[in-house]
């Protein structure tokens, strides 16, 4: 078989077994939403919902749901692996620069996240976005480390397979550094249409501009840092949000 369309499979694969599965999902899930008699404001999306009224398999659930949904990215950094080069390195998903990374990390978290709160309160003010439930509403004493690890699991899986595998892949497939850059936005905000469509335009706002700096810094872990603050704020933050705003982040009244 010739190496491109090897490449090609091999992608289709990957996508197939984690986000490209998540995006065809996702729509499905924004058409089964626009077609109900309820508006979009007034529909809500749980992202950390309960899986069990048993508190120790509600864990159990949440626990092996995080650890199973790590596979993608073994599978996606096993792919990049060469023998002598480390698919780590390969993507900048190391140590080796850790101050670095981490400032850059914290300065895409000042970029992205007060203009993704205003877009998120905007799309649910023009009604174009579902209420998001970002965390439970019984907390444990095992809640905000499962969120955390939840929030690490969505970081690399999104950094990890849509900028590191992906961005590998299409270079070597031949595709122009813009036309890659968008195509991932694109799927990045399309695995996000399940929350309404002002999430949908955010993500593809951060998918270009994570695709930009992981073109210019060849990294990965800045990405992956930014992303994981971000998630873990919006995490475990949540209830402050609902208490704050509530018109905004709490769920529509049943």
């Amino acid at each position: 078989m010739p190496a491109a369309r090897r490449l090609r499979l091999e992608l289709v694969v990957v996508l197939g077994l984690s986000l490209g599965a998540s995006a065809v999902y996702s729509i499905i899930a924004l058409i089964a939403k626009l077609t109900e008699q309820t508006p979009l404001r007034d529909q809500s999306v749980a992202l950390n919902p309960s899986r069990s009224p048993r508190e120790w398999l509600d864990f159990t659930y949440q626990f092996l749901d995080v650890f199973f949904g790590l596979f993608a990215v073994a599978l996606a950094l096993y792919l990049l692996w060469q023998p002598g080069r480390s698919p780590f390195r390969r993507i900048g998903l190391d140590l080796t620069r850790p101050g670095r990374d981490a400032a850059s990390g914290l300065l895409l978290v000042l970029v992205i996240g007060v203009p993704g709160l205003a877009l998120y309160a905007a799309g649910r003010a023009s009604g174009i976005t579902v209420a998001v439930q970002a965390s439970p509403a019984d907390w444990f004493w095992w809640t905000v480390p499962i969120l955390l690890f939840r929030a690490l699991e969505a970081a690399l899986t999104e950094e990890v397979i849509v900028v590191g595998y992906f961005f590998t892949r299409l270079r070597e497939l031949g595709v122009g550094r813009w036309a890659t850059i968008v195509s991932s936005a694109l799927l990045r905000g399309s695995y996000h249409l399940y929350q309404g469509f002002g999430p949908f335009a955010g993500n593809v706002v951060m998918g270009v501009l994570f695709g930009w700096c992981y073109e210019r810094w060849g990294r990965t872990m800045p990405l992956v840092i930014a992303h994981w603050i971000l998630d873990v704020v919006s995490f475990v933050g949540y209830p402050l949000a609902v208490g704050w705003w509530p018109e905004f982040f709490a769920p529509p009244a049943e």
